[in-house]
């Protein structure tokens, strides 16, 4: 059985690498080409969880499943919040043939896939970028949405000022680009063309009036039913396209809550990006839209970027 690394992972697995296979398996799991269930999520208190997510990426395609820890706590210590490993099966004879570093599949393809659906649904002129959160989805966010926009500048704002500040300035080397920590949220997000939110937040952290008309944002901090990133206004005002209609109506926190309310009904996700890639859903619709991609993540992306890696590997 082949194993892969955190290091082979982060050496092969690189954004030019990824976002072609994230588009690709988005695409197939729309055209229902692949099959996938809910994820299974154990709650172990303190915001921990622990997730099972099976999957296959066709009747006669590799399968598999990701085993997913998420320790919201890691990131203060500098290390990866989602630790586990994906285990890859062979579609002849139905072994097991590879595991995979899950914690860094998962930071390089979750940040992949907002790339993605960001060049679908962002304005081309898009070139201001904020991330709300300083874990490890604001870097690699950072990292991808600069590989689809020719960005001016990032705005990052985080809980801890003094963990926004570090980011900032570790970004601004990396990326050679203007990289500005704000103390206030709605500061951060103040005229932003492109909105990503990676916080662990329980309650929102990003109200609608402070969006801009125009712009695209991308949530992606909570994964399952209960955590939300933004308020309802922001849900109700903007075109909202899922990853995974099926998953973001069982689990899509911030539709869930705006729906609880009464304010929208399950029609108001309009599609999945994958049907926007293909061509056959609309993204956006006008330069003022304000346009969601929901993201709660799913295994065809993180089986898709695992058998890239066994393939490619020595």
């Amino acid at each position: 059985m082949r194993m892969i690394d955190r290091a082979e992972v982060h050496e092969r697995l690189t954004y030019e690498v990824c976002m072609p296979l994230i588009r690709r398996a988005m695409i197939a799991l729309s055209r229902g080409e692949t099959r996938q269930l809910l994820r299974t999520i154990i709650p172990l208190g303190e915001g921990r969880l622990f997730g099972v997510m099976p999957g296959a990426l066709g009747e006669r395609a590799m399968f598999g499943a990701k085993l997913i820890s998420v320790f919201p706590g890691n990131s203060a210590k500098g290390i990866q919040s989602h630790q586990g490993v994906i285990v890859l099966f062979d579609a002849a004879g139905g072994a097991p043939v590879c595991v995979v570093h899950a914690g860094e599949v998962t930071a390089i393809r979750t940040a992949a896939a907002s790339a993605v659906a960001t060049d679908a649904l962002a304005r081309p002129d898009a070139h201001r970028l904020a991330i709300l959160g300083c874990g490890e989805q604001a870097a690699t966010h950072a990292r991808a949405i600069s590989k689809v926009r020719r960005l001016s500048g990032i705005g990052v704002w985080g809980r801890s000022t003094d963990r926004a500040r570090s980011l900032a300035a570790r970004l601004t080397a990396e990326l050679a680009l203007p990289v500005t920590a704000h103390v206030a949220a709605q500061a951060c997000v103040a005229g932003a063309d492109i909105v990503c939110t990676v916080t662990s937040a329980a309650e929102p952290v990003l109200l609608g009036r402070w969006v801009a008309p125009g712009a695209h944002l991308n949530l992606v901090g909570s994964s399952y039913a209960g955590p939300v990133e933004v308020d309802d206004d922001l849900v109700v005002r903007a075109r909202f396209i899922a990853d995974s209609r099926e998953g973001v109506l069982a689990q899509g926190a911030e539709f869930l809550r705006a729906k609880a309310a009464g304010l929208i009904g399950d029609n108001h996700v309009v599609g999945e990006i994958g049907q926007v890639l293909d061509g056959a859903l609309e993204g956006r619709q006008s330069a003022d839209q304000i346009t969601v991609y929901k993201s709660l993540g799913h295994v065809v992306q993180d089986l898709a970027a695992a058998q890239a890696l066994f393939e490619l590997a020595d």
